[in-house]
């Protein structure tokens, strides 16, 4: 593996370095890399399943910036472990990388079909509703589990505000950094996987099921 990422542009290094830091406190706390052509796409998983029985949607947010065009990898990394160097333009890659179930799932690269569009406003105020009522829900001293079943349920319960998309959608758009301005985010869909596009990056997410998942409705209001 690459032993540093190279950037045309500070300002890159620096935007993947913020969205490391935001990418380790979700989900597993792993990014992954994936370069190619002048682009390293970022995808970081806020809520993913552990198990094969595990209901929860597949959220995954996805941040492109430009690379140095000879750069080609596709690794999985401790977010923490991407580093700062001496070299505004480069970020050090820790010496091994490491391995995430979400990472071998690929949403599709062509025939989206638009599907609407959602308000940042909107994205915002239901992912402090979201927030709120996890930190309601878990118990005093509750286990990596309880905490994780909580989130299901709160997180991949279908929101009518966001046309029926999990509630997650807008938490992850909040908590990696991606809500901004008064813009209005793009929904497409593609057979189970939807893409809502804001400026700063994308949110995919692939229910389990494509009747709609079963369990809390997130019909609540702030």
């Amino acid at each position: 593996m690459p032993e540093r990422l190279i950037f045309p542009d500070p300002r890159a290094a620096a935007d993947v370095l913020v969205f490391a830091q935001r990418a380790a406190r979700l989900g597993d706390g792993t990014v992954r890399l994936l370069a190619r052509d002048g682009i390293l796409a970022l995808t970081a998983a806020p809520l993913a399943p552990r198990t094969l029985l595990d209901q929860a949607p597949t959220i995954l947010g996805l941040r492109a910036v430009a690379v140095d065009a000879e750069l080609v990898c596709d690794l999985v990394v401790d977010a923490t472990a991407l580093q700062a160097s001496d070299d505004p333009h480069a970020l050090d890659l820790p010496e091994h990388a490491v391995t995430a179930a979400w990472a071998g799932i690929s949403a599709p690269r062509s025939g989206w079909i638009a599907d609407g569009e959602i308000s940042a406003a909107v994205l915002a105020a239901r992912s402090q509703w979201g927030i709120a009522a996890v930190a309601e829900a878990v118990p005093t001293d509750a286990g990596d589990d309880a905490v994780h079943a909580v989130r299901t349920a709160v997180w991949g319960a279908p929101d009518d505000d966001l046309g029926g998309l999990p509630l997650g959608v807008a938490f992850a758009a909040f908590a990696l950094g991606f809500i901004g301005g008064e813009e209005r985010a793009a929904v497409r869909r593609n057979g189970p996987w939807a893409r809502v596009s804001l400026s700063r990056g994308h949110v995919l997410v692939r229910s389990r099921v494509t009747t709609g998942l079963t369990g809390v409705r997130s019909t609540g209001r702030a």
